[in-house]
């Protein structure tokens, strides 16, 4: 069974850093892309960053490219974001997926989803 564990959310000025990570485990990961999505409320789920496990390709949404930073950890079985400049617009549940094969855009393709971590940025 895969398990995917966020952590890191918090409360942060604009302006400030948070860095999240997504624990994943009960499999191999080798042929998947990771994500971060993210929802807030009366929002739909967005795509924020993904990467691939194995050759760690990476994407991001233009809102936040430049200011995020996605990356895995294979020995720990751990991806992270790193996020800089956050302004109160990112604020929101930040949810980790997994599916098997490449990179998607659109949350539907995932499969596996952990439980999500509140980010809030205040002004």
């Amino acid at each position: 069974q895969v398990q995917l564990v966020e952590s890191g959310g918090g409360l942060v000025q604009a302006g400030g850093s948070l860095r999240l990570s997504c624990a994943a485990s009960g499999r191999a990961f080798s042929d998947y892309a990771m994500a971060w999505f993210r929802q807030a409320p009366g929002n739909k789920r967005e795509f924020v960053a993904a990467i691939t496990w194995s050759e760690g390709h990476k994407a991001y949404a233009g809102s936040v490219k430049g200011r995020f930073t996605i990356s895995r950890d294979n020995a720990k079985s751990t991806m992270y974001l790193q996020m800089d400049s956050l302004t109160p617009e990112d604020t929101a549940v930040y949810y980790c997926g997994a599916r098997e094969g490449q990179i998607n855009l659109l949350a539907g393709r995932y499969t596996y989803w952990g439980q999500g971590t509140q980010v809030t940025v205040s002004s």
